[in-house]
């Protein structure tokens, strides 16, 4: 059965970013490796910007843990493109992201992402709990609260 495409209302924040001639497949649309790059880039801006996390080299940093995309519809070059992010789950050590792709104004989601992250002393790479920064951020995308 089809997964119901979400709506722009279900995320908290937008990253604008434009497709590009190289993130065609054979098949004319967006590879599906490409997708993960652009909700890579949101989740990685959202850190510099507002968490002041120093990537790559800070004290802290955060380590891919788990990660699931579903597509639900196609994108294809050239596209302006928005990246929805939300967090769906503040734990000691890790956060959860929602995020989703939108392509034209108004329409529904192309496709979903689950995104954990564990944050780690660096270099040791030993989990560590989330910075304060960090996680007053964090809840600010959450969704009717804190999770």
């Amino acid at each position: 059965m089809p997964q119901e495409r979400p709506s722009r209302d279900a995320y908290v924040r937008f990253t604008p970013m434009t497709t590009r001639l190289r993130d065609n497949d054979q098949y004319l649309h967006l590879n599906n490796a490409v997708y993960y790059e652009y909700f890579d880039s949101a989740v990685n801006l959202w850190l510099l910007e507002r968490c002041g996390l120093e990537l790559p080299n800070g004290p802290v940093v955060g380590i891919v843990a788990d990660t699931q995309c579903t597509f639900l519809a196609e994108v294809k070059w050239p596209a302006p493109v928005e990246v929805g992010m939300r967090i769906d789950r503040i734990g000691r050590t890790s956060l959860t992201y929602g995020l989703a792709m939108f392509a034209g104004d108004g329409a529904p989601a192309c496709a979903v992402c689950r995104y954990v992250h564990v944050y780690c002393v660096n270099p040791e790479r030993r989990p560590t709990p989330l910075p304060e920064r960090l996680k007053a951020e964090a809840e600010r995308l959450v969704i009717g609260g804190t999770p």
